[in-house]
């Protein structure tokens, strides 16, 4: 299992490190819009500041991140105590599985997407696992 939530902590860097490089490729995309509609005309530079911090929030999955990296973090401790932790990591995995499919919600670049299910099918196999630990 611990292989699994290694192979699951590299996806959420990779959605970590992502992240903010889709925030500056719609930056740019959207400057490219607004100057051809405008023949290319100056841009307010404060009105694409509010709209790229209005997508931002939409699609930030910061929060996400730290409690994915936080429930790992809790499960890898479990299976390395001595006491009994069916429960504890069933509990876990469905928490887990509710970020991974937050991330996905918010998602709109097809890399975190495909990232965002290779989480959830990770997370399913995890389950599997502790199925038979219970």
């Amino acid at each position: 299992m611990f292989a699994k939530l290694d192979d699951l902590s590299k996806d959420v860097d990779f959605v970590e490190k992502k992240s903010p490089e889709i925030i500056e490729e719609y930056k740019s995309r959207l400057r490219e819009k607004i100057e051809d509609l405008l023949d290319n005309t100056s841009v307010d530079e404060n009105r694409l500041a509010m709209e790229v911090t209005l997508f931002a929030d939409k699609i930030c999955v910061d929060e996400e991140i730290v409690r994915l990296k936080s429930h790992i973090r809790e499960m890898k401790d479990a299976l390395n105590g001595d006491e009994a932790v069916g429960r504890k990591l069933d509990f876990l995995s469905q928490e887990l599985n509710r970020e991974a499919n937050t991330i996905l919600s918010k998602s709109s670049n097809v890399e975190i997407a495909n990232t965002g299910i290779e989480m959830k099918t990770l997370i399913e196999k995890i389950r599997e696992q502790i199925q038979n630990i219970e």
